[in-house]
């Protein structure tokens, strides 16, 4: 199998691949997609290992999306994360746009649910796949996102990882890549301008292409769900959007996304 994209942000252990979850993954081997399947909680955690080890093309992520107000449990990760599979820790992070209310208590629960996905990032030297969406018309989520990271890396200086879903603006775009994270695009440019600036202003280097499959599918599918084979569509709109020969950000985007997860 000659791999060629890695959309480095996909659920395909979600109920909406139910009914074509082996043939859309053949189809993803035969176009040279490979996938990181990310959990949100524990059962989606568990279900992306399941897929990892299936199919060689797939690598698993475990964590505890901001919003999941179950129970932690960091031993279950740690099993998980002993596994040769599981390529990173998450999703994880803070999202202060979903709550009906965004209380203290609200925002120190989140913080501290993200450190302890900080502190199994550290214990077994994965990368951490960081969910934060920050209240409308804010970027609060980005501001006390970079505030912990430059803590936890005090103590931890090779702490790395990616921003899923990225929508700060360059301010936060380049107080991330400081402190040594990537940044990853969707779909969503494919149909919006807003993230043009950003996606034109940072290195090359530090942007991974991603699906966040089945949501947000490209233009050319809008409305419909969405899968891993888009990440083609968000390579060539990141080329197209900087102005860059398409292989070159091609074959860039990949190396970026294997040296962050597959190493």
């Amino acid at each position: 199998m000659i791999l060629r994209y890695v959309d480095a942000h996909c659920h395909l252990q979600f109920a909406e691949y139910e009914a074509d979850n082996a043939e859309l993954i053949t189809h993803m081997a035969e176009q040279g997609v490979a996938g990181i399947v990310v959990g949100c909680d524990s059962s989606s955690s568990r279900a992306a290992v399941a897929l990892a080890v299936q199919y060689e093309h797939l690598y698993a992520a475990v964590g505890q999306h901001p919003n999941q107000e179950e129970f932690f449990d960091a031993e279950e990760m740690r099993e998980l994360l002993r596994h040769e599979r599981v390529a990173a820790v998450g999703e994880c992070g803070l999202d202060y746009y979903r709550p009906a209310e965004v209380t203290e208590a609200v925002i120190e629960a989140q913080k501290e649910l993200f450190k302890k996905h900080i502190a199994l990032a550290v214990e077994f030297n994965k990368p951490l796949i960081i969910h934060a969406r920050p209240s409308k018309g804010t970027m609060d989520a980005y501001q006390d996102l970079i505030q912990l990271l430059v803590e936890a890396k005090k103590s931890a200086p090779h702490l790395r990882g990616d921003i899923h879903f990225f929508v700060g603006g360059v301010a936060e775009a380049d107080a991330l890549i400081e402190l040594g994270f990537t940044l990853s695009f969707t779909a969503v440019v494919t149909f919006a301008r807003d993230y043009d600036e950003v996606i034109r202003h940072v290195p090359l280097t530090s942007i991974l292409a991603e699906t966040d499959a089945p949501y947000v599918a490209p233009a050319s599918r809008r409305g419909q769900r969405n899968d891993p084979l888009s990440v083609v569509d968000v390579v060539a709109k990141i080329a197209e959007i900087r102005g860059e020969e398409l292989e070159h950000v091609r074959e860039t985007l990949f190396k970026n996304t294997e040296g962050l997860f597959l190493r």
